[in-house]
């Protein structure tokens, strides 16, 4: 909690230095601002479409990805945020690698948890709807 906190604040702090600079600076300041403002702003290179396998106990989050752009992007890597009925249920991670320009990659990873198990025995309790929902990131370091 500490982290996400820190991590609040310094975006906080960067956007209000960023914001403010333009109007009190020099040209020669206004344009480093600038240069700021556009590596903080990366381009959304690639696109993800999600599918399920079987998803009970566990649940398998395949997505694919595809580079949408023509540059190479490098260091990919997949999130997966799992909710069931609204509730976080789980999180999973893998290692994309390197997608070509114009190029598709596979990536696949597992949820497994408590609170998804005790979410399927709900279900088959009959005591709760099953309905699930998944949020993806994908991140890339560098492309070129």
């Amino acid at each position: 909690m500490i982290k996400s906190l820190i991590g609040t604040f310094l975006v906080a702090a960067a956007a209000t230095s960023l914001m403010a600079a333009p109007a009190s600076a020099t040209s020669s300041s206004a344009g480093a601002s600038a240069v700021a403002v556009a590596v903080a702003a990366k381009p959304h290179l690639i696109r993800g479409k999600i599918s399920f396998g079987r998803c009970g106990h566990t649940c398998r989050v395949k997505v694919r990805i595809r580079n949408v752009s023509r540059t190479t992007v490098f260091n990919v890597r997949l999130k997966a945020r799992l909710k069931v009925n609204g509730r976080h249920v789980g999180t999973c991670y893998d290692n994309v690698g390197t997608i070509r320009a114009r190029k598709t990659r596979w990536a696949s990873c597992t949820v497994r948890s408590r609170s998804l198990s005790r979410a399927y025995n709900r279900y088959l309790a009959g005591r709760s709807d099953y309905n699930r929902h998944v949020f993806t990131t994908t991140y890339y370091r560098y492309y070129r």
